[in-house]
């Protein structure tokens, strides 16, 4: 299984954000944790953070088709990117959304989501663990839909 996990604005500043929100793990942390966990699923992993959207769909149209999913932090993109939410319907592949904090908690803006309705399953309010839950669901979608 190879699975895109595709960071947006500001989550390569983690550890040094308002840790309440997101926890303490640095990004580099997170991704770490990360591939730990795709070896016991027996997942290949491919990292990309950016803070500029065009350059991540730019990541997602060159990279979709050598994936089987992609598990998603689009920060603040979650709210009204819908050329990066075209971008990932486009990808025919399953996504997962996850978010550090809980955006339904949170200022009424957050709680919008423009990716959510295209996404299998939306993992927030975990820090971490989000990332970990999220990819732990995505392999499971994957594997019981992977075409033989």
């Amino acid at each position: 299984m190879r699975i895109l996990v595709i960071n947006g604005p500001n989550l390569n500043m983690l550890g040094r954000r308002d840790k309440k929100h997101y926890g303490s793990d640095t990004l580099e942390a997170i991704e770490q944790k990360l591939n730990e966990k795709s070896r016991a699923l027996g997942c290949q992993l491919t990292f990309f953070q950016s803070n500029h959207e065009g350059a991540i769909i730019d990541f997602i149209q060159e990279k979709a088709d050598g994936a089987d999913g992609i598990l998603i932090n689009p920060g603040a993109l979650t709210h009204y990117s819908y050329s990066l939410r075209d971008a990932l319907a486009d990808s025919g592949l399953p996504v997962i959304e996850v978010h550090l904090s809980d955006i339904n908690t949170r200022e009424e803006w957050r709680r919008i989501s423009v990716i959510s309705d295209l996404a299998i399953r939306q993992v927030s309010g975990l820090k971490t663990e989000s990332y970990l839950v999220g990819l732990e669901a995505l392999a499971g979608h994957i594997g019981r839909h992977k075409k033989k």
